[in-house]
């Protein structure tokens, strides 16, 4: 049976209605294109387009934008990286289509439901939230938290302010930018967590406010390991939730490298 791009569009989407100014749009291609096979990124970086395209896909599903920007702007004046990118796609004719405002609607958050599966924290789950998860942990330290997140992400550090020998009971997790004070802060005290973990935020926030937090003897502690590696597992969650739907169609996971190394 002939699967093609709108129906796989409809398959993630439909069940959640319309969202009003969403990015989760078709970036290329034609939705009337049959699909031959599927790849999923958490970035469709330049490498990740040439892997896609190599493995034989023609349907890039990915959760962040194309070109440097949430809402896929291009209006950085003249600019040839911009141009080959464009280029490969538009020679390759490859159909992208970026889904990250679905993905986080549905209940359980997608990405944030791959990440507690990554971290085999499933039966540790208090609570679902819109955005936000609280866990409740059986005995462990806040260092050896670090350590079980730098293993199951295969990250090679994480940032962490606190009392690494704390006992960490309550623990919550804000996935991608959900980081900023207005979120965490509140998060913190409304449910007396020992830990908060996230992906990004501003620095001059949350992690001031865990600072004074600390000066106080209240001893909270933040670990905070990136906005891709606290999301890329839901993308790889997606990758297996697509080729368990449409069996018929490979299905690819292509994980990005990190962008940053140590020094």
């Amino acid at each position: 049976m002939e699967v093609t791009v709108q129906d796989i569009i409809n398959h993630l989407t439909t069940s959640l209605g319309h969202i009003e100014n969403t990015v989760d749009t078709l970036k290329s291609g034609l939705p009337s294109s049959q699909v031959t096979g599927i790849a999923v990124s958490f970035m469709p970086t330049y490498n990740t387009i040439h892997k896609a395209i190599e493995l034989g896909a023609n349907l890039l599903i990915t959760h962040e934008g194309l070109f440097y920007s949430h809402w896929d702007q291009t209006d950085f004046g003249k600019n040839e990286v911009i141009d080959q990118k464009k280029k490969l796609i538009k020679d390759s004719g490859i159909a992208i289509f970026r889904f990250h405002d679905y993905w986080h609607r549905y209940q359980p958050d997608g990405i944030m439901l791959g990440l507690v599966t990554n971290l085999g924290w499933d039966d540790y789950v208090v609570e679902h939230q819109p955005a936000a998860t609280i866990i409740s942990l059986p005995g462990m330290t806040a260092k050896e938290v670090a350590d079980h997140l730098k293993n199951k992400l295969h990250i090679k550090y994480v940032r962490f302010m606190g009392n690494p020998e704390k006992q960490v009971k309550r623990v919550g997790i804000l996935v991608g930018y959900r980081g900023s004070g207005s979120t965490a802060i509140p998060f913190f005290e409304n449910h007396d967590l020992d830990l908060v973990i996230y992906g990004e935020g501003p620095e001059w926030e949350t992690p001031e406010y865990v600072r004074d937090s600390i000066s106080q003897g209240k001893e909270k502690a933040l670990l905070v390991i990136g906005h891709a590696e606290s999301e890329e597992p839901g993308m790889s969650y997606l990758a297996d939730k697509l080729q368990q739907m449409f069996q018929e169609i490979p299905v690819y996971f292509i994980p990005n490298e990190s962008c940053f190394e140590m020094m």
